[in-house]
């Protein structure tokens, strides 16, 4: 799938764009299933109500917003399937983390690039920052870092890199000696590389190129596929986007935290790790 990729090279300018933060939270949670709430709401250690009101429980979402508001991002979309209403009722409009928070459903169950091009209409013009609501990462000023990244190299899309301890369940990425991604591994079962991406940034310039790309693609498999199901479409991975952007020499640069750590809470493990962790 070939894109002309100088048609979106104009919209690349920073200047006085304001950043938006992206949270898919489309997913089922079924390999920590059953749950009594919404992953993204499970609660992961304790976090400060006021002086003198003690602690309350912190769910697993409010580390990602909360270091979203540490880089200055003060608006953030947060993609729901349908069932899912506890989110925003927990999280309302966002004032207890100070920031302006909404809600976009979902549309097409095909991966993680469909659900975040709900919101395309609203960020077509923004610089994106994308975080997985069911992890758990340092350092705080992550988000920041990458901010500042892109700043300094006009990077297209910036990937926060972390050492991967299970490369299996992650996607992993071969750096050059720049710095910058010449391509991603997804879920290897073996592989020589050591970090993976786990956060990103980036500019409109990728924002439409997912937006195009996943247009042709769902086109593409509507046609081949007419008259059956489309519920038996493959599902596509950020990375499957990603990739293509670097086929289509899309700048994909990165900040390596090489003291880092990011934890998934997708698998009962890892959920008792992560609360062991924050206890």
């Amino acid at each position: 799938m070939i894109f002309n990729f100088l048609n979106y090279r104009s919209q690349n300018k920073r200047a006085d764009r304001e950043v938006i933060g992206l949270l898919p939270a489309g997913g089922k949670a079924t390999r920590v299933a059953p749950l009594p709430c919404s992953k993204e709401l499970y609660p992961v250690g304790f976090h400060s109500v006021g002086e003198g009101r003690g602690l309350r429980p912190k769910v697993i979402s409010h580390y990602l917003l909360e270091k979203m508001r540490l880089a200055n991002i003060k608006k953030a979309y947060i993609i729901l399937r349908e069932g899912k209403w506890d989110i925003p009722t927990y999280f309302a409009d966002g004032k207890m983390l100070d920031m302006h928070l909404a809600y976009l459903m979902m549309n097409l169950p095909f991966g993680v690039p469909y659900t975040l091009d709900q919101a395309y209409p609203f960020v077509e013009d923004a610089i994106v920052a994308l975080g997985f609501p069911d992890m758990i990462f340092q350092p705080d000023n992550a988000f920041g870092q990458l901010l500042a990244k892109g700043e300094e190299s006009n990077a297209d899309i910036v990937l926060g890199l972390f050492p991967a301890h299970q490369p299996h369940k992650t996607d992993m990425v071969e750096l050059d000696d720049h710095g910058r991604i010449c391509s991603i591994e997804i879920k290897p079962d073996r592989t020589q590389l050591f970090y993976a991406w786990e956060i990103a940034v980036w500019t409109p310039v990728f924002t439409r190129f997912m937006h195009d790309y996943v247009s042709s693609e769902q086109r593409r498999c509507s046609k081949e596929k007419a008259g059956t199901s489309l519920q038996v479409q493959n599902e596509m991975q950020v990375a499957d986007v990603i990739q293509a952007a670097i086929q289509n020499d899309m700048h994909v640069d990165s900040v390596v935290f090489k003291d880092g750590s990011c934890l998934d809470i997708g698998t009962p493990e890892d959920m008792m790790k992560a609360i062991q962790d924050n206890s």
